[in-house]
Order: structure tokens, then C-alpha cells, then sequence
């Protein structure tokens, strides 16, 4: 079965960067950016395990998304807006490592696939994937935050070889940023979400 997503946002590139992630994180789902509700409405909605959409465009036509409370998540800028009762949101003003944690908390309490609530099957890494133990450890430290002299100190080894190891990580993954590489390590249970 096909996955659809939505994201109904006015903002391109922010849109954008939440396709790359949304993405990486669900690889079999089909994600489609509407600028606004209108070209929503026409693209037969029904179609969309989920719809993304701005805090402006939600409230704007809350009849709507209210009718779909479990499929609709409201983009937020920021902490400061009211908790409202089964109103999921998601804080797209924090950096990557933190908006990828949060989506993948969303998709693991069964908002990012279907069969809510159950766990996805685990993806075997083909041969092209899989990390040597030092790359592993260098991936760990990268998704906890360290900088190439941080993994270096912290490993023992110089700056130039945490840096291809850095290079190297991002090859097999075919990792485009730090993104992809704490969604292969939290997808893989190499790392959980609790130790990012």
C-alpha cells in the first residue's frame, strides 16, 4: 500500500526541507507540497495518510482538519502556541537533529505509516549500507551533536580521520545531512530517541 502525505504550506522552502526529512524517515511514502487549501481540496484529499499543514492554513479552515484530528499535524513556529486537545503539532523553528526526533516520535506512536500504534518492519541494511564499528561510532557522535574535532578528541584519532570517516559515512548512506544519518541510526535501533 501506497502512503500519501500532504504538506499544505505557503512557504516553499520550508515545505521543502520538511519533504527531505518526511522522505528519509518513511522512503515508501509519496509526499506532495500544496501551497494552499484550494489546491488541496482539487488533488482529492481522501487519498492522504496525513496532512502537514500551517498553523495559518489549519486555523484558517479548522472546519476541515478538525473532521481528521489523527491525520492532520499542524506545523507550529516555535513553543509558544496553546495546547489544544488532540491537536497534534509539530515545531518546524528548531534544528534538524530536534525536528527529525520529533517526527520520529510522531511516526513511531503510529503517525507516520499505517497500522498506527504498531511497529514498522525493521529495514535490513543492503551491503552498501552497512558501517564499519568505527564509522558507527563516529555516526553516534555526529547525531549527539559533536563536531569532526569533538569525535576526533573523543575517539582518539586526528581531525583528518574523523573527517573521512565523516565522508565516508555520508557515501554509504547516501546522506545528503545529518538528517539521513540519525534516521539510519534511530530506524536501525542503533541509537534511540531518548539518547540523541
Amino acid at each position: 500500500m501506497e502512503i500519501q502525505i500532504a504538506i499544505v504550506e505557503e512557504n516553499v522552502l520550508a515545505a521543502m526541507g520538511l519533504q527531505q526529512i518526511l522522505e528519509d524517515i518513511i522512503p515508501m511514502a509519496t509526499i506532495r507540497h500544496f501551497p494552499n487549501f484550494e489546491s488541496l481540496v482539487i488533488s482529492q484529499p481522501e487519498q492522504f495518510f496525513h496532512f502537514f499543514v500551517s498553523s495559518a492554513i489549519y486555523f484558517e479552515h479548522a472546519t476541515y482538519f478538525q473532521q481528521q484530528p489523527h491525520r492532520s499535524i499542524v506545523l507550529v513556529h516555535g513553543n509558544g502556541y496553546p495546547r489544544l486537545a488532540g491537536l497534534l503539532t509539530l515545531n518546524v523553528c528548531q534544528d534538524v537533529k530536534s525536528l527529525v526526533k520529533d517526527v520520529l516520535a510522531l511516526r513511531s506512536h503510529g503517525h507516520g505509516h499505517p497500522g498506527a500504534g504498531h511497529p514498522g518492519p525493521s529495514v535490513p541494511p543492503s551491503s552498501d549500507e552497512v558501517l564499519s564499528s568505527r564509522e558507527t561510532e563516529v555516526a553516534i557522535l555526529l547525531a549527539r551533536g559533536c563536531i569532526n574535532k569533538e569525535v576526533a578528541d573523543r575517539l582518539n584519532i586526528s581531525l583528518p580521520t574523523a573527517i573521512t570517516h565523516r565522508r565516508n559515512i555520508m557515501e554509504k548512506l547516501h546522506a545528503r545531512s545529518l538528517a539521513d544519518i540519525i534516521v539510519h541510526l534511530v530506524t536501525r535501533g542503533i541509537i534511540g530517541l531518548d539518547e540523541l
